[in-house]
């Protein structure tokens, strides 16, 4: 599923990037791609361990 979600917002962001180069401007489609790139990258950066985990699991015992 991870290697679906990189490319979907690899093409998210050049939608994004293209549309705001074009003279007549589509604000909604700059939107969507935009909401598409962000819900991939809080997916992807769910699954990163967090930096101070060694050291909460410390503080708890």
């Amino acid at each position: 599923m991870k290697k679906l979600r990189i490319p979907i917002m690899i093409i998210a962001i050049l939608i994004a990037l293209y549309e705001q180069s074009c003279t007549d401007k589509n604000v909604y489609i700059t939107i969507v791609a935009i909401v598409v790139f962000m819900i991939g990258m809080m997916q992807l950066s769910a699954k990163t361990p967090s930096k101070n985990q060694d050291k909460e699991e410390q503080d708890a015992e």
